[in-house]
């Protein structure tokens, strides 16, 4: 199943977005630390790009995520142009404490006095923009909530006489172009719920933690996983905790959440689904099936 999800009032966010980066200096792009590139929403590389205007890149959910690829996820972000990169966690205020100074380094023109250092929150749904924005002004502004697409307008706060910010609503890019992103994002609640199936996004979870977390798995569930499958550990997951449907049979849509939730607040462990060597591998392997697909529709006498 190809997950797509793309919400009507995304459309004129990401107008209003386009308008807005005219007048900022400074973009904070909010990413999943457990899906970096995954959360990294294309359109707004391009809207940022095209105004050249330089962005900090939040690994926000970093206390969630495996500490090693994270640091390797920093590595990879720190040697791109235009762009630094932070772990941490916006529900700690020492952690969001960090941001202002990290934008000032990336715009040292406006450390004169003359006009405020003008920074606008980006990222997709869900990821920690409104909560960021919570942190970084000492108080409750912005709607925070454990489902996407709670932001709906943008929103723009003082914080300081040099500094002023302003909040986005959460966008996705219309198309999702690699499955694996689908899957990844609806696992980190990054997709409203009635455009997935839980079940298969579980599977597909699953696949990604028995090839990297197998011992957070054991150690969790109590089971052994040395021969499973994703389905198998949804399977396995139902019966270890009693989730029976009437009549006796597994209840593995109960079993899916289970395994989504544990994922989601940490309960396996620190866990991130992809680091930069996967992605890579994945989009060679992507690149391979689009240049095999198109000499496949190319007449033979070519």
């Amino acid at each position: 199943m190809a997950i797509q999800w793309f919400p009507g009032h995304m459309t004129s966010a990401r107008r209003k977005a386009a308008e807005t980066m005219a007048v900022v200096d400074v973009v904070i792009e909010v990413l999943d630390a457990r899906i970096p590139e995954a959360s990294c929403n294309p359109m707004i590389g391009d809207l940022r790009r095209h105004r050249q205007r330089p962005c900090l890149k939040v690994l926000n959910k970093a206390d969630l995520a495996d500490p090693v690829v994270t640091e390797a996820w920093l590595a990879h972000y720190n040697h791109q142009p235009g762009v630094k990169a932070v772990a941490l966690s916006c529900k700690k205020a020492g952690d969001a404490s960090r941001v202002p100074a990290l934008c000032q380094s990336l715009a040292p023109h406006r450390d004169d006095g003359t006009k405020p250092l003008r920074m606008m929150i980006m990222g997709i749904p869900n990821v920690g923009k409104s909560t960021l924005m919570n942190a970084l002004l000492k108080r409750r502004v912005a709607k925070v909530g454990d489902e996407p697409a709670v932001t709906k307008q943008q929103q723009r706060f003082d914080l300081s006489p040099r500094m002023a910010l302003i909040d986005t609503p959460g966008m996705m890019w219309p198309k999702i172009e690699h499955d694996s992103d689908g899957y990844m994002l609806a696992a980190s609640h990054a997709i409203g719920r009635n455009a997935v199936i839980d079940e298969e996004v579980a599977v597909e979870l699953g696949c990604i933690l028995l090839a990297r977390y197998s011992p957070e798995l054991e150690k969790r569930y109590g089971i052994s996983v040395s021969t499973m499958d994703g389905q198998a550990l949804v399977e396995a997951v139902a019966a270890r905790r009693g989730c029976r449907i009437k009549g006796g049979g597994l209840d593995l849509e109960k079993a899916a959440l289970i395994l989504l939730n544990d994922y989601r607040s940490g309960a396996i462990g620190r866990i991130s689904l992809e680091t930069p060597d996967t992605r890579q591998v994945m989009l060679a392997a992507h690149a391979r099936r689009v240049e095999d697909a198109a000499s496949s529709a190319r007449p033979a006498s070519e």
